[in-house]
């Protein structure tokens, strides 16, 4: 067989990656080419993103370097045992496809992930090398992110930081008995070691020196990691429960979490059929309520013995219903941490209250104007000019705020 051209190895290597859904860039610093002799800007709220069809947000280039891997994971298309077409990059390849998309305005950064071959510190070090050529050799200021190879040297992440605004381990699977099971030749205390080395190093460069008194350029967007959801037997619990872990030992910026994709000539291992994305859908909700509401992994998922989270309505709306309890809430008397609890209301809006009550009382009018959807709003609150009375206590409560299911109709 000829050896494929660089498009086929773009289609190869492109496709292999759009299983990685961690590409998003927020929380990256902001930087502008104007300011440079280089190429390329980014902005703080992030690159340009594109969806696929199963509504997946990817990254223009989001390659790897390679598909070939001398892992064999049970769930991953790029597994050794795997009978897909392998294709391979050359550092020139990546780093003039990266400047040639962005020159025609295609991209504004680089996600790059791989494969394993030969050895961890082999595939991480030509990652690095990339970057390096990116930033140094081009001046390339456009967004980088860099999947790590947990078993590389400490030595390689420090210099990948340099150069990268984000950097990336998988934890794989949300327990250490998943891993065990479908990435056998993986060990969980690796990545985490992985990981906390990261964390120190970010810390590390966080600080001002004594001599510049500014702080060094390390991975400014932090580190992220992702977790396969449906492969295994895992509950919603123990997948919050391992987040609610990763971002307060190590300080994660993100964890995301990616719905099972059923891959060809898969093992018995592993289910059949995919779980309904709403799941994924779900946990991305409660992940936001514990990193920005002050909800508890406990508080979120109480209310169903399965440890499973209720796919019909969000977990900001089922916790309330089942802590009826708790409401109404004044509005112009409640505290931020509780006015954040009422369904239907994010923070901007709470933020917006508490400014308005500096010198007024808040109308029902006046909620109505801030959130979406009064509606949902109205049974948890009371107002001035408005009492919601007995609703709380009503059986029907759940189905006065959950619109019925539909038939869906093809015309």
């Amino acid at each position: 067989m000829s050896a494929p051209s660089l498009a086929q190895k773009l289609a190869i290597l492109a496709d292999a990656a759009k299983y990685d859904a961690s590409c998003a860039s927020s929380g990256g610093a902001g930087r502008n080419s104007l300011k440079s002799k280089g190429i390329g800007s980014t902005e703080g709220s992030g690159i340009c993103h594109s969806y696929a069809p199963d509504g997946r947000c990817i990254s223009l280039l989001k390659i790897l370097l390679t598909n070939f891997c001398i892992y064999d994971c049970v769930y991953c298309v790029n597994r050794s045992s795997s009978n897909v077409r392998r294709a391979r990059f050359t550092i020139d390849e990546v780093v003039n496809l990266t400047l040639d998309f962005y020159k025609r305005n295609y991209i504004e950064g680089l996600f790059l992930s791989s494969g394993v071959i030969r050895s961890p510190d082999e595939t991480m070090a030509e990652m690095v090398e990339i970057a390096r050529r990116l930033r140094i050799d081009h001046a390339f200021h456009g967004y980088i992110h860099l999947k790590m190879i947990p078993e590389a040297s400490r030595d390689l992440i420090a210099q990948a930081g340099l150069y990268a605004d984000r950097l990336s381990i998988n934890v794989e699977l949300p327990t250490d008995e998943g891993v065990k099971r479908l990435a056998p030749q993986k060990k969980p205390e690796t990545i985490r070691v992985s990981m906390a080395r990261l964390r120190e190093k970010i810390e590390e460069k966080s600080e001002p020196t004594m001599r510049t008194k500014k702080r060094q350029r390390f991975a400014p967007a932090g580190q992220s990691t992702q977790m396969i959801v449906g492969a295994d037997a895992a509950t919603d619990s123990d997948i919050l429960s391992t987040s609610a872990r990763l971002y307060s030992g190590y300080h994660l910026r993100r964890v995301y979490y990616s719905a099972f994709s059923p891959i060809p000539d898969s093992s018995s291992a592993l289910p059949l059929v995919r779980p309904p994305l709403m799941r994924e859908h779900r946990l991305y909700q409660a992940d936001w309520l514990m990193r920005f509401y002050g909800f508890e992994r406990n508080e979120i998922v109480a209310g169903r013995p399965d440890g499973m989270l209720d796919l019909d309505i969000d977990p900001k709306l089922a916790w309330a219903l089942v802590n009826r309890h708790a409401f109404p809430l004044d509005v112009n008397r409640a505290p931020r941490e509780m006015l954040l609890r009422i369904p239907g209301i994010g923070t901007k809006v709470v933020t917006r209250m508490l400014d308005i009550r500096r010198y007024k009382r808040l109308r029902i009018e006046d909620v109505a104007r801030l959130c979406q959807s009064i509606a949902k709003v109205r049974p948890f609150i009371v107002a001035d000019g408005w009492s919601p009375r007995g609703m709380t206590d009503e059986e029907n409560l759940r189905g006065r705020l959950v619109p019925a299911p539909k038939q869906l109709s093809l015309f």
